[in-house]
């Protein structure tokens, strides 16, 4: 399946996404984490897109999207999501399945309670909606949020580098053969970039933003009940599993599968999580594509 490399302007921003699939089939929106962006779906985009419109878009900041100053631009997780809701306004997807990774589930579930109606599900992937999720490296967020002072957007700053990004991809690898080195090099090319470690900073201060939204997004969970698949890779040191098994006191219609892999397991196990989607939403609905 043709993958297509498309920008849109939105709020006088470029907005990079990758796009694939019949227009006409169900849109499925896929959400990236950090640091990275919409690259680490270049394997499971193909094999959506003979059942799925799949959309993967870079935020602002990240990826080949627009990267404003943080003088020029407000880098919040409000701000991202209005962004991407603006770029699926403009391309007009009224509804959608969200697949949502790290970042992506603070932006995936804003968007979802601002229009619980536009969501026809969830594909959710080392990202979470309960405190008890937060594994090891979250300590130096929350001293961040505690305190911001040179020691501790100093010590967050680790988060960053080269040996914590390529640490994200290999840190519990089932199979350290099938990482390829360029995600995390792609990443860090990103990350490098001048200004940049300015925006990470800004949004990790902002993240305690997401851990006080926890009980309205479990709320939206609760009473909108969206179909929701977990694919987790349960070798994760950046999430919890209890994280991911969290999500099943709010969700009847809820699948959740442990894959053998880290926190980026898709380098891993795209096939094995494009066949659980698959399978799991062509249980709720009679889509034809899915057939």
């Amino acid at each position: 399946m043709m993958v297509f490399y498309k920008y849109l302007t939105i709020e006088g921003l470029k907005i990079f996404f990758r796009e694939a699939g019949s227009p006409h089939h169900p849109a499925i929106v896929l959400l990236h984490g950090f640091p990275s962006s919409s690259h680490m779906f270049r394997d499971l985009i193909p094999l959506l897109a003979d059942c799925f419109h799949v959309i993967a878009p870079d935020y602002p900041g990240f990826g080949n999207s627009s990267m404003p100053t943080t003088e020029e631009y407000e880098y919040t997780f409000d701000n991202l999501s209005l962004v991407i809701e603006k770029l699926l306004t403009a391309l007009r997807v009224s509804q959608y399945i969200l697949y949502v990774h790290d970042y992506g589930g603070p932006i995936g579930f804003r968007l979802a309670v601002r229009n619980p109606k536009r969501i026809l599900g969830f594909v959710i992937q080392n990202a979470v909606a309960h405190e008890q999720g937060l594994g090891e490296p979250f300590a130096l967020f929350k001293a961040l949020w505690a305190n911001p002072n040179p020691a501790t957007k100093a010590a967050f700053a680790r988060l960053t580098t080269f040996d914590f990004t390529k640490k994200q991809y290999l840190t519990g690898a089932c199979n350290p053969y099938l990482i390829s080195p360029d995600g995390y090099s792609l990443d860090q090319f990103f990350l490098d970039r001048p200004g940049n470690s300015q925006i990470q900073l800004q949004l990790g201060y902002d993240y305690r933003q997401n851990v006080a939204a926890y009980p309205a997004w479990q709320h939206y969970l609760r009473t909108w009940q969206p179909p929701t698949l977990v694919a987790w890779g349960k070798n994760d040191f950046i999430f919890t599993l209890a994280g991911a098994q969290a999500f099943s006191q709010e969700l009847i219609s809820i699948e959740t599968c442990f894959l053998c892999g880290g926190h980026f397991v898709l380098e891993e196990q795209s096939l094995p999580v494009s066949l659980l989607i698959k399978s799991f939403f062509g249980r709720i609905y009679s889509w034809p594509a899915l057939k």
